[in-house]
């Protein structure tokens, strides 16, 4: 447990209503944990919008300036490091485990609300599968477990019963109905984020495909689309215009394979013994830029089509990432321009104007973050 740190953080979030000044500071605290390296992994979401950003370990009373290596927004997973080496002093990093079975015993381990010390709690792995990422819009490979993870759980690590990490604590389902659901992000995604930071210096994200797709269990559609009864697959319904796909798919394309793993009717492949999970799985084990293989059927043809993987390219991002809130520059860049030509009149209702669409881009990003 010595190696479960307390991460302080004081955030400043833009004001897109007014992009030349920042919102009013916030501090919030959550957990982390060493890693090989003499890194630290959190979560992304504890780290947001971050100023400063300060680590505190078990039985210590100083707080040690950190710095943020990488911020993976699909994944909600941050990586930190601390240059002062009394840090690093009697701290052993945690070894990763593989991905656990149904009903293994997990720890959660962190600093959540309520106190000040060290917290643990304890529950079970109750189900294994793609899970919507809160924070990243996306959806991941993830564990549900029985354990309390409450504010400030988050970034906190997950130890079976052997003090192995097999993942890291960052969102609960919070509804009068349920109790005692907690989300873990799994080792496999970890890894992915890890291994991506190394091999490209910096995060580049998780590949998708850019489309959407409809399930094909109705016989009659299968039937009218044309698949012969030993075919399964999925329904391409749209592409994503800004997708490297848009350019090799059609919609009502069926997709029959994925790197020669063949798709069920409902979207699933084969994962591990007894158990199915969906393909985009397959998808998001990719890196971005690389490439893959998919077997479509076309107008009753079968075709096999090599696909180059990207990130999601969004007309307007989920997360500015760090970078300043230039949401009105080009109106800025036009009043500029023009300026010397316009009456003071005239100049009053354009300014109008432009605070009528600041405040309208603000709202639309704000929707964008939920």
């Amino acid at each position: 447990m010595d190696s479960v740190v307390k991460v302080f953080c004081v955030h400043t979030e833009p004001n897109f209503s007014l992009p030349w000044q920042r919102k009013r500071q916030y501090s919030s605290s959550s957990s982390g944990f060493v890693i090989n390296g003499k890194r630290v992994l959190t979560n992304a979401h504890s780290v947001e919008h971050y100023t400063q950003v300060k680590l505190k370990k078990r039985g210590s009373d100083t707080k040690y300036l950190a710095t943020v290596l990488a911020i993976g927004t699909e994944c909600d997973i941050a990586l930190l490091t601390v240059e002062d080496d009394e840090f690093w002093e009697g701290v052993s990093p945690v070894d990763f485990g593989d991905l656990p079975a149904l009903q293994d015993a997990v720890t959660v381990v962190g600093y959540p609300i309520g106190g000040d010390t060290i917290s643990v709690t304890s529950g079970v792995v109750s189900r294994i599968e793609i899970l919507s990422y809160v924070y990243g819009s996306i959806e991941l490979l993830g564990l549900q477990i029985d354990a309390a993870i409450n504010s400030g759980n988050s970034g906190g690590p997950a130890f079976n019963d052997r003090g192995i990490c097999v993942g890291i604590a960052f969102q609960s389902l919070k509804n009068e109905d349920v109790e005692n659901i907690g989300y873990v992000i799994p080792t496999p995604v970890i890894a992915h984020f890890i291994q991506d930071f190394e091999k490209n210096g910096t995060y580049t994200g998780f590949p998708n495909l850019g489309i959407e797709w409809q399930k094909m269990e109705n016989p009659d559609l299968r039937l009218s689309m044309g698949m012969k009864p030993d075919q399964k697959g999925v329904l391409v319904r749209r592409i994503d215009p800004t997708s490297p796909q848009s350019k090799v798919l059609k919609p009502s394309d069926i997709i029959l394979s994925f790197d020669e793993f063949d798709i069920a009717n409902d979207g699933t492949v084969p994962f591990r013994h007894g158990e199915r999970i969906g393909f985009s799985y397959l998808v998001s084990q990719k890196y971005t830029g690389d490439s893959a293989e998919i077997k479509v059927l076309r107008d009753s043809r079968t075709l096999k089509i090599t696909v180059s993987l990207e990130t999601q390219r969004r007309l307007i991002p989920a997360h500015i990432k760090g970078r300043p809130p230039h949401i009105i520059s080009l109106l800025d860049s036009f009043l500029q321009q023009f300026l010397f030509r316009i009456s003071v009149p005239s100049m009053e209702r354009i300014m109008a104007m432009k605070l009528q669409s600041s405040c309208w881009t603000s709202s639309y990003m704000r929707c964008g973050n939920h």
